[in-house]
């Protein structure tokens, strides 16, 4: 979910939205909640342009199975929007 409007002051704002759901057993262990994760099998499905019943899709929104997934500790740098660069993401030590 996006949006791109334009603001009183005529500047363009962008904006998303992220959907979490309930954490997986590796999310479990960091925070009481998750990003939802579609697997490659259902993009299409939640992408299709037609209109659905919500129910038709929440069975989508479930955590990602956490042994697809992998963790480890990162830098602080992480914590601020202003540090946009790869090694937000590279392990720690």
């Amino acid at each position: 979910m996006w949006e791109d409007w334009l603001a009183p002051d005529g500047s363009q704002v962008k904006s998303a939205a992220i959907i979490t759901t309930q954490p997986n057993e590796l999310m479990a262990r960091l925070h009481n909640r998750m990003p939802v994760i579609l697997p490659p099998d259902a993009y299409a499905r939640w992408l299709e342009p037609e209109p659905r019943q919500p129910a038709d899709l929440q069975r989508l929104l479930a955590p990602y199975p956490a042994e697809a997934m992998s963790a480890y500790p990162v830098s602080a740098l992480v914590n601020s929007p202003a540090n946009d660069q790869p090694a937000c993401t590279a392990p720690a030590g």
